[in-house]
């Protein structure tokens, strides 16, 4: 068994300007134990790439989020984030998620379909009669979920443009100092005060709404928690979708076959969206640290109580331990249980809806479009914790 701290390869491995998977995940992966890295900033900590591994230190309430406000905690950016419900652990986690997840059940969220699908002709509409070439990502990638998520909150059309400045910088491993990050997450959170503010005074049949009345009659929620939960489903609730649209869509384009096969048979189109989340590594690292408050044998390497731990889902998810030719991307592939939204308690909450839009978006595109194709260089993102194109211009 590994005990040993070893000197920490710098990390993450994965470049910005792609989705591939670095292949310094797999030479690791067949090592054994645990990989120790060195983000830019913040303490050392084990890296995990493999399946079981990933899913033990995801589902065990033997490794905490919270204990990562007490360390020094590994990160990309100088400026350290309050996670909020992402840095919480139950009880007071379980408290605030069954606020919000009423509204994000699969049958809730299927509530949605008709308004995203037809959300998603009218983009489609204005993009073609724009012409091509097109941006996909400014044009139909980033407005259909934040316009969702956007809905759901009560968020003015107006001020939609606003927000979006925020969160690319809350997401940001540039370097921003942390005054820069704090002053940052500071105008966001004023915004969203008034935003409840007015809601107080006009309320509205919306997830603010509700979250207001939970915290002003239970006072289950206080006044800080109330407004980082509504910055978190802001932020979180399109963020993700948005950088995946293109990223799924340039994908298929790379694999013309499994392009064909899904135009051939439509009905795969919820089993290739799992396909895709399983298939491209969105972050450009590992996500947040667990800390181990015990002694625990991962993968075997003891990780000491008070260590901090990665978890690397994308190299996690093509794990030949866990899937069959995990490098070939297979739309039909069955039994796929990816963790393409975490795993355990802090499994993403808005994965329903995640779901929807990513099956309405992909198969209204590649239905419409059948010469669907790129028509010049893709600029990707750059610093930033999740990857993607931030302009890809297609023709059809």
């Amino acid at each position: 068994m590994t005990t040993a701290d070893t000197t920490p390869l710098a990390y993450p491995f994965n470049t910005s300007d792609g989705l591939q998977l670095a292949d310094e995940y797999e030479r690791v992966r067949d090592l054994p134990g645990l990989l120790r890295v060195q983000l830019p900033y913040g303490e050392p900590a084990w890296l995990v790439t493999r399946y079981a591994d990933a899913r033990l230190v995801l589902g065990d309430q033997r490794f905490s989020r919270a204990e990562g406000a007490a360390h020094d905690e590994p990160r990309q950016s100088e400026g350290r984030t309050d996670s909020g419900i992402l840095g919480m652990d139950p009880p007071d986690h379980t408290r605030l998620r069954s606020l919000v997840a009423r509204a994000f059940t699969v049958r809730q969220v299927e509530k949605l379909r008709p308004q995203v699908r037809e959300l998603t002709a009218s983009l489609l509409d204005d993009l073609e009669a724009a012409g091509p070439p097109a941006d996909l990502v400014d044009t139909y990638a980033l407005p259909l979920p934040v316009a969702v998520i956007c809905r759901m909150l009560g968020v003015p059309t107006e001020d939609r443009p606003r927000f979006r400045v925020w969160s690319d910088a809350a997401l940001s491993t540039s370097s921003l100092t942390a005054a820069e990050f704090e002053a940052n997450r500071e105008e966001l959170r004023a915004y969203m005060g008034e935003l409840i503010e007015r809601h107080r005074q006009d309320p509205q049949d919306d997830l603010m709404t509700a979250l207001i009345e939970a915290r002003d009659g239970g006072d289950r929620l206080s006044e800080l928690e109330l407004v980082d939960l509504c910055v978190a489903v802001l932020v979180a609730g399109h963020e993700t979708t948005a950088s995946q649209i293109p990223n799924f869509t340039l994908t298929l384009l790379e694999h013309p076959d499994q392009l064909a096969r899904l135009r051939a048979r439509p009905e795969l189109i919820a089993n290739a969206v799992e396909e895709l989340l399983r298939f491209v590594p969105l972050g450009s690292g590992a996500g947040q640290a667990r800390y181990a408050t015990e002694d625990v044998e991962v993968g075997g390497t003891l990780v000491r109580a008070g260590t901090p731990v990665l978890v690397a889902t994308g190299a996690a998810n093509r794990d030949a331990l866990r899937f069959s030719a995990p490098g070939v991307l297979d739309i039909a592939r069955e039994g796929n249980q990816h963790l393409g939204f975490g795993h355990g308690v802090h499994h993403c909450l808005g994965a329903p809806l995640a779901r929807l839009e990513l099956q309405e978006a992909l198969s209204a595109l590649i239905n419409r479009f059948p010469g669907l194709k790129l028509a010049g260089d893709v600029t990707w993102k750059s610093e930033m914790l999740v990857r993607g194109p931030r302009v890809m211009p297609v023709a059809w």
